[in-house]
């Protein structure tokens, strides 16, 4: 390299440092400044979230009775649309046959000891029955789904009142 090329070379360097100088404090300024307006954003919406749960605290047992009791007319169509559809009445008739017999078991060992005669009527046996616990199994499935909804339901509400202005 030559002098002069040197020479232009340093000139140069010192062309775009002046340059650098220059545009450093404008951007120095404009990160300081997104620096003051994020931390402002985080006190703002740590003053809100406070705020919001403050609310949520102190209506919590009013909010809880709400979401409890909220399925209660469901649970009474429950009912009557169950006992409407013709398979449950048959499940139910089923059910009835077994609950009928330890009727008739429970009547003669109560006979059989009024008597003073050894009892030689066994003791009833209950069989579980499997389609109660898939149908509850599914149920739990599907309330878990809908509960889960509800969930992001909340977080959504206090988002959107963390993101208010007011």
């Amino acid at each position: 390299m030559t002098t002069n090329e040197i020479q232009k070379a340093a000139e140069r360097v010192a062309k775009l440092k002046a340059q650098a100088e220059k545009l450093s404090t404008p951007l120095a300024d404009a990160q300081a400044e997104l620096e003051a307006a994020q931390e402002a954003e985080a006190a703002r919406r740590a003053e809100r979230g406070a705020v919001y749960d403050r609310e949520f605290a102190g209506s919590w047992h009013e909010r809880a009775n709400d979401a409890a009791h909220s399925g209660d007319e469901a649970r009474e169509r429950f009912y009557g649309a169950l006992s409407s559809e013709p398979w449950f009445a048959a499940y139910v008739e089923f059910r009835a046959a077994r609950h009928k017999r330890r009727h008739v078991l429970d009547e003669a060992q109560r006979a059989q000891t009024a008597l003073r005669e050894v009892v030689t009527v066994p003791e009833q046996r209950f069989y579980p029955a499997a389609i109660l616990n898939d149908i509850e199994s599914h149920v739990e499935e599907m309330a878990a789904e809908k509960a889960a909804e509800f969930a992001d339901e909340l977080r959504k509400t206090r988002d959107e009142f963390l993101e208010s202005k007011d």
